[in-house]
């Protein structure tokens, strides 16, 4: 299984619902609270080719973007494949 980590806020109900739906496949991910470690949020801008808002989600080296796209990727089937990859 590819490693997945995720960059989230305590307070961003996209970070958990996106959370949700990888817990739920039971995937095992690597959290990045950017409010608790604002030094890390360069990181992710990078990364994330600038995208400021959380969260933001990477399957190994493929940025899969927010919330609306893993659920989007998990609709049209390609979620478990990447995962897997």
């Amino acid at each position: 299984m590819q490693p997945v980590e995720i960059y989230t806020s305590p307070l961003c109900g996209f970070c958990h619902a996106a959370k949700k739906l990888l817990t739920d496949k039971g995937v095992t991910f690597t959290e990045i609270d950017v409010f608790a470690n604002p030094d890390r949020k360069p990181e992710m801008l990078q990364r994330a080719n600038g995208s400021r808002t959380v969260p933001q989600i990477f399957i190994g080296e493929t940025h899969v973007g927010g919330c609306d796209d893993l659920y989007a990727l998990d609709r049209a089937g390609k979620l478990d494949p990447l995962l897997a990859a």
